[in-house]
């Protein structure tokens, strides 16, 4: 694609038998392959017609694109055109991302434990291993465990995988892939993850592409595509997961990554100059005034054996907001979070802000107190206020690692699905 024809032998259609009558090729069309299935992949073109304007191009030629994806195995057309309740004019085929399709590897590694999981187009999570809750200083050990545990996954549902994507708790550095500061994870610093997990991969016989990069900057990018970021221009995510604090920014659909991979270290920011010592050598950082132990701490709670440390904070908000200590240490990681979430505004001017992780719950537990922070604080929040809304995908750092591995096909389908 992109000017150049990636087909089977002789230059047929995906789905042209030797000796057939020859199908009309998409000639023009053909570049708008990669186009049409993201619009499909993200819920953008639910239907032909509305595929047809979204490209700007003939119906015949939409048709065309839409069959030839289908052909490859992407999307579904629905046999016969339905019309949307009080819609006019004529009606159009409904289209879907295939079920049974190809699906990409996601593989996630946090402080409490890793997760492999098997997501297909759409963000849909096709299969998932149960979390692991212990964490190997070797990266190369922790990796190889979790490309097993994803292979085994295409092994017993016998999908075609287009690649690998992982999602690390650490800065990740372009070009080179290294993790600049697994902190929470005892790895060193600097381990070149991407490499690592590109020779597991083809260790486990997956050779297709590996990706990997930081798991807020996916999570973002999952949120934007099939969560609560849609439609957003300039959104900016902001999660604390297991440990730590992390944020993204995506900037007309592409995640803002910097120069070298490293924007968004939101988690340095300065929000308690009296605060608690951070690793980073600072005090008082978002990373650790409002993460999950620095709520157990202020709680006056120890972290328990059962569980991970994020799941324990959430069960406190959850459960414990009539215990007044609780009700304290709560509100003060919302006032710490919302005087970072206002200098972040004054600085990038989001048009929309997602919260995950224990950040969610924090919003969930008093939104109006975390809103009325950033707005006291933020001079673009006083002239009107920005949304500030929660994730809503499950494992969205996975789907995120996914969308790493399904980036080629959405760039190239008839290339990315050839022979490896």
């Amino acid at each position: 694609m992109r000017g150049k024809a990636a087909s089977g032998a002789g230059g047929r259609m995906a789905g042209e038998a030797e000796g057939s009558v020859r199908a009309p090729r998409l000639e023009r069309g053909r570049g708008a392959l990669g186009p049409a299935l993201e619009l499909v992949h993200t819920g953008r073109a639910p239907t032909r017609a509305v595929l047809t304007a979204e490209l700007g191009v003939t119906r015949a030629t939409a048709g065309a694109v839409a069959a030839e994806l289908e052909a490859l195995g992407l999307i579904r057309i629905d046999a016969k055109p339905s019309a949307a309740a009080g819609s006019q004019g004529r009606p159009s085929h409904r289209l879907s991302v295939a079920e049974d399709g190809p699906v990409a590897l996601a593989a996630q590694v946090h402080a409490d434990g890793y997760r492999a999981a098997l997501v297909g187009l759409g963000g849909r999570i096709v299969a998932t291993t149960p979390g692991c809750e212990i964490i190997d200083p070797d990266p190369a050990q922790v990796l190889g465990s979790v490309v097993e545990a994803g292979a085994q996954l295409l092994r017993e549902t016998g999908r075609h995988c287009v690649g690998a994507g992982l999602a690390v708790p650490s800065a990740v550095a372009e070009p080179e892939g290294t993790a600049l500061n697994p902190l929470h994870l005892a790895w060193p610093a600097g381990s070149p993850v991407r490499e690592i997990f590109a020779e597991r991969v083809r260790e486990a016989g997956i050779e297709r592409p590996a990706f990997a990069a930081n798991d807020v900057n996916l999570a973002a990018l999952a949120e934007h595509r099939h969560g609560a970021g849609r439609g957003a221009r300039d959104l900016l995510c902001v999660a604390t997961g297991h440990r730590g604090v992390g944020g993204a920014l995506v900037l007309d659909g592409r995640l803002h990554t910097g120069s070298s991979g490293l924007a968004l270290e939101v988690g340095h920011l300065t929000v308690n100059p009296e605060g608690r010592p951070c690793y980073c050598g600072s005090r008082g950082c978002l990373d650790v005034e409002t993460d999950p132990l620095a709520l157990l701490d202020a709680a006056g709670r120890e972290p328990g054996p059962d569980g991970s440390l994020l799941q324990q904070a959430r069960d406190l908000i959850a459960g414990r907001l009539d215990d007044p200590k609780v009700r304290m240490a709560t509100e003060a990681l919302i006032d710490r979070l919302g005087l970072g979430l206002a200098g972040l505004v004054n600085i990038l001017n989001p048009d929309r802000i997602i919260l995950g992780g224990l950040h969610r719950a924090l919003l969930d537990a008093d939104p109006d107190r975390l809103r009325a922070v950033v707005a006291d604080r933020s001079l673009w929040g006083r002239s009107g206020g920005v949304p500030i809304l929660a994730c809503t995908l499950d494992h969205n750092s996975l789907v995120g690692a996914a969308e790493l591995a399904w980036q080629p096909v959405l760039d190239d389908p008839l290339s990315a699905l050839g022979p490896a």
